[in-house]
């Protein structure tokens, strides 16, 4: 399993195309570009893997347009623990990859 993260938005869409990810933890902002925007394009370009949009924007707003550009999931920073992160993503991978 690899792990990488990118400083903005620019490095984020290098990674996504150079590495095709399974799963992106992807913000709302970033340095340079929009992550909504980063998310609609990687789903444009058919990327099959999961986008879990991990911010500490928890705005209605923001869960429409994560939606809307093509997010699987909406986690906010503020109200979630690391622990719960790490549970969501363990049960999306296990229904992802043993039905």
């Amino acid at each position: 399993m690899h792990f990488d993260v990118a400083k903005n938005g620019e490095e984020a869409v290098q990674k996504i195309n150079d590495f095709h990810p399974n799963l992106i933890f992807m913000d709302v902002k970033l340095p340079g570009e929009n992550g909504l925007e980063i998310t609609k394009r990687t789903r444009e370009s058919k990327f099959d893997g999961l986008i879990i949009i991990l911010t500490r924007h928890d705005l209605p707003e923001y869960r429409e347009a994560a939606k809307s550009c093509g997010a699987d999931y909406f986690v906010s920073k503020g109200s979630s623990t690391a622990e719960e992160i790490l549970t969501l993503v363990d049960s999306i991978l296990l229904k992802r990859f043993h039905p």
